[in-house]
């Protein structure tokens, strides 16, 4: 492992400065799971000061409330996430997510956002994030900004932050009521393995809880990044709960994905996989919202 110099922000206006004296050089450390293991392997050889975001208030802070939604600093362990039972309950998605990345002991450390920064098509975080309505809070050297997170990833492993920027937290608006969301995945082995195909799911139901009155569909590990998919949701909304409902969302989310052959599965799988996890988190989600 080279030689990386180590700095510890206090502050956002900190942080921004190291990032603008380092330049490509330096790389932000919100959990390090991904990042010290790749350094450690030599896949970085482009980084000389790893930049530790974990003291900066904002990056920690994690708060919910039913009026204001979820604060989810972008340096917060998974672990706080769904060991707290409020958040669990009113982001049931989120929590699914938190509990798959990595064992026990990496979600001491791993953090959502270092999850969405690392930018993988197959991350476990970004589809739940997606599907929930998260809102990325980004800062710089010219300010502060916000980005929809479906806009965030823009290819494997690359972002849409800018030069010096870092994200600092998301923000995830409160979930009506009668609302419920899921993620699953489908993996090789039961743990700490990479999805072959993952899915996400938030919707709402109606007062009679039959008809289902806003959706946000989102898969991954199917596509250069992770997808929205408006049109499984569009097959959602305002549509009977049958099962030709629910297979007409389905089936969408198998059209909207671009996936690749690869050492873990090969093109028609992981299309194959985006319908049944799509179908199969929406009937979770649907039964989550009748219990809530």
């Amino acid at each position: 492992m080279q030689a990386i110099a180590y700095q510890s922000a206090k502050s956002i206006d900190e942080a921004v400065s190291v990032l603008r004296q380092w330049g490509e050089r330096a790389r932000v450390l919100s959990g390090g799971t991904d990042l010290i293991a790749q350094l450690r392997e030599g896949r970085r050889h482009d980084v000389e000061v790893v930049l530790d975001i974990k003291s900066i208030p904002e990056a920690r802070e994690l708060r919910y409330s039913p009026g204001q939604g979820l604060y989810l600093g972008a340096a917060v362990p998974c672990y706080r996430i769904y060991e707290d039972a409020a958040i669990a309950r009113a982001y049931p998605a989120l929590a699914d997510s938190a509990a798959l990345i990595g064992g026990i002991q990496i979600q001491s450390r791993a953090a959502i956002g270092g999850n969405l920064c690392n930018a993988s098509p197959a991350a476990d975080a970004i589809p739940s994030l997606i599907a929930l309505g998260a809102t990325c809070e980004i800062a710089g050297p010219n300010g502060r900004r916000t980005l929809p997170v479906e806009q965030f990833c823009i290819g494997p492993g690359r972002s849409a932050l800018e030069q010096n920027e870092f994200l600092v937290a998301l923000r995830l608006p409160s979930p009506a009521a009668q609302s419920g969301s899921c993620f699953l995945r489908f993996i090789p082995r039961n743990e700490m393995d990479i999805a072959v195909a993952n899915a996400a799911v938030a919707l709402t139901l109606n007062p009679a809880k039959d008809r289902i009155t806003a959706a946000r569909v989102a898969i991954g590990a199917v596509a250069p990044t992770p997808l929205l998919v408006p049109e499984a949701a569009a097959a959602l909304i305002g549509a009977p709960l049958t099962e030709a409902t629910l297979e007409r969302a389905a089936e969408a989310a198998r059209a909207a994905a671009r996936p690749i052959t690869d050492m873990r599965g090969s093109i028609a799988q992981r299309r194959h996989l985006a319908r049944v996890l799509t179908r199969r988190a929406i009937e979770s989600a649907i039964q989550r919202a009748k219990e809530s």
